[in-house]
């Protein structure tokens, strides 16, 4: 096995792609409904989703967003979050708060979320496959092939036992994806470290 530290912006440079970027003008009202937040039935809603993969598609025509997605989009004014109609909105401070009330290390998981989102690649969350984010090559959209990496959000003063870093790298082999430790600093800065299995 070996770790070695990735430069997400250089990779970036090497696709040549980059993400369309033609987004609602109009903030999008969406209202929390515990650990989620969903849209309104709207095209404004569903144009995040077509456009730059924000969220999931309901049945319903709504979009369903995790918290990371959610505070990303309202921190740009693309989206307004209440607890429930005819409730006035939070603010990004107070949606940040309440999130990482709700949701253990969520200022961590959204360190790394916003910065692989301004890089430009597309992140989901990856419950389904035992972590916390899967993330696509840029230029590339869920569903168009498959992500490129899994990724795993840690504030630098965290530890990891022997145990826990192997069963995070088992996931990501028998996910045939590669495994992107993201290394939080105080100031919010991270640093990426993909590791991979090496035969002697």
């Amino acid at each position: 096995m070996e770790a070695t530290a990735v430069d997400l912006k250089e990779k970036a440079k090497e696709t040549g792609k980059s993400e369309q970027k033609s987004e609602p003008k109009t903030p999008v009202k969406a209202y929390l409904q515990k650990e989620r937040v969903v849209s309104e039935n709207t095209d404004a809603a569903r144009e995040l989703y077509n456009q730059s993969r924000y969220g999931k598609l309901l049945a319903d025509g709504r979009v369903q967003l995790a918290l990371t997605e959610a505070m990303y989009l309202l921190e740009r004014g693309k989206i307004t979050i209440a607890a429930a109609r005819g409730k006035k909105g939070v603010s990004p401070e107070q949606f940040m708060k309440s999130s990482t009330k709700t949701q253990k290390n969520f200022w961590v998981k959204y360190s790394v979320f916003k910065d692989i989102r301004d890089r430009g690649y597309i992140i989901k969350t990856a419950l389904k496959f035992g972590a916390d984010f899967r993330i696509y090559d840029r230029g590339v959209k869920p569903g168009e092939d498959h992500a490129r990496w899994i990724l795993y959000p840690v504030h630098e003063g965290d530890t990891l036992t022997w145990h826990e870093f192997s069963a995070k790298n088992r996931v990501a082999h028998s996910t045939k994806k590669r495994l992107l430790i993201g290394v939080v600093d105080e100031e919010a800065d991270v640093s990426y470290w993909e590791v991979r299995w090496m035969r002697p």
